[in-house]
């Protein structure tokens, strides 16, 4: 049985991004001109049933009670882990407790807090094989579109792989992986079913679909085309999959104000509006 502390963290310190005493490799800061929109400081809140969100403004970080441990989902930037601890221990949790650690993509606005939050909670961290390949060199893969901007990251020992469409079972949730490239070669998404009372929901955190890529990347290239077809796989999987229940990794992506979507079709949306940045880029490059 999981273990839940006894005690609350004062409000004030609740979502606060606090830097560690001491330098930790682990948990240098990256990014800090993104930092106030990226880690705007949010209270942990329930989403429903045995769902959790523990993360910030703009990077989402979510929280699973299975009733035999704990699962986190994404690890923003290294220098969020004191705020997702917090976060986790004033929802009255232990992070020793947090059993997987699930990961979406090797970037570092969501995998840079991976290795210190593996490494302090003792979590098996798990991705699809491409995104396991970049977690263990903290480096993005040659073929990624955003491989010019070198985003670097502290790497992570070990992870396991899993493929599409496997569970990941713990307690009493089943979370399924659901292959979502095209942001990442290796982008994954993860579905699960969460209950409150007689009602249950799909819950789905989406991977990132957006679009971007570095200077110079041309998508209307040879690798681009492999790409573009990546993501055009990812939208008609995120078009069809169960979903009462949108938390995208970016919180802010496409405008949005809310942590988590309920509306329906909210899946079904997101796709929509990767489609139709796919298509403006695509037109932009053909007009170059």
């Amino acid at each position: 049985m999981f273990r839940r502390c006894a005690f609350l963290l004062p409000a004030a310190l609740i979502g606060m991004a606090a830097a560690p005493q001491a330098d930790d490799p682990l948990t240098r800061p990256l990014a800090v001109e993104r930092e106030p929109t990226w880690l705007a400081p949010r209270p942990p809140v329930r989403v429903i049933g045995n769902t959790y969100l523990v993360g910030f403004g703009g990077l989402s970080v979510a929280l699973i009670d299975t009733g035999e441990g704990l699962i986190l989902i994404d690890g923003a930037l290294p220098q969020a882990v004191p705020a997702i601890l917090a976060n986790v221990r004033a929802l009255g949790f232990d992070p020793r407790d947090i059993k997987y650690i699930l990961s979406t993509e090797p970037h570092f606005d969501h995998a840079g807090g991976v290795a210190a939050l593996a490494r302090d909670t003792g979590a098996t961290v798990v991705a699809s094989e491409r995104g396991a390949q970049g977690l263990r060199t903290g480096r993005l893969a040659q073929d990624d579109p955003q491989l010019g901007y070198d985003g670097r990251f502290p790497a992570v020992e070990r992870v396991r792989v899993i493929r599409d469409r496997e569970v990941l079972r713990l307690g009493r949730t089943g979370v399924t992986a659901v292959a979502t490239p095209g942001h990442t070669p290796g982008s994954m998404s993860w579905s699960w079913q969460s209950c409150d009372g007689g009602e249950c929901k799909s819950v789905v955190f989406a991977s990132s679909l957006n679009p971007v890529s570095a200077d110079g990347y041309r998508y209307t290239s040879a690798p681009g085309k492999i790409v573009v077809a990546a993501f055009r796989h990812s939208h008609q999987v995120m078009r069809t999959i169960p979903c009462d229940i949108l938390i995208s990794a970016h919180a802010d992506q496409n405008g949005a104000t809310e942590r988590f979507l309920t509306a329906p079709g909210a899946c079904r949306a997101y796709a929509e509006a990767s489609e139709r940045a796919l298509a403006k880029r695509l037109q932009e490059e053909g007009a170059e």
